[in-house]
This record gives C-alpha cells, structure tokens and sequence, in this order.
C-alpha cells in the first residue's frame, strides 16, 4: 500500500472543480489513470464507525458521524 501524498490548496482546488463537473463530490476517491477510471470510496458508513467504537446508543451514533465528517471535511480546506 503506498503513503498518501500532501497536495497543495490550489491543486486540490483544482481536482474538486474538475470533479464537480462530472457529479463527483465525494472527498475520497481512487483515480487509476491506466483505466482512465474514478472509483468513488464510502467517507466512512455508521457499520464501520458502530464495530469499531462498540456499542453506541443511536444518539452517540450520529455524533461520532457527525464529528468524524467534520474532521474529513477539515482536511479537505
């Protein structure tokens, strides 16, 4: 598995703009540009975030959502 790499503001902007235009607003995404494919990966998905937390009441639950998409878009600006 390779490290992922920094990218600049304005490069990152870029790549968003050029997504956007085919509809694609996810933040995580795998280009293979031998394919010439997008492949759109889930943010995260409450299974993954309830088995790996453990038990969560439902309110506890979308918090933890709430918080971990705050922090994904954070890293995004």
């Amino acid at each position: 598995m390779s490290l992922p790499k920094k990218m600049d503001r304005q490069t990152a902007k870029e790549i968003r703009s050029i997504l956007a235009k085919m509809n694609i607003t996810q933040s995580k995404i795998k280009i293979n540009l031998e394919n010439e494919t997008i492949q759109v990966e889930d943010d995260y998905s409450i299974d993954d975030i309830l088995e790996s937390a453990g038990v969560l009441t439902p309110e506890q639950a979308k918090q933890l959502t709430e918080d971990v998409k705050k922090m994904r878009e954070d890293e995004w600006n």
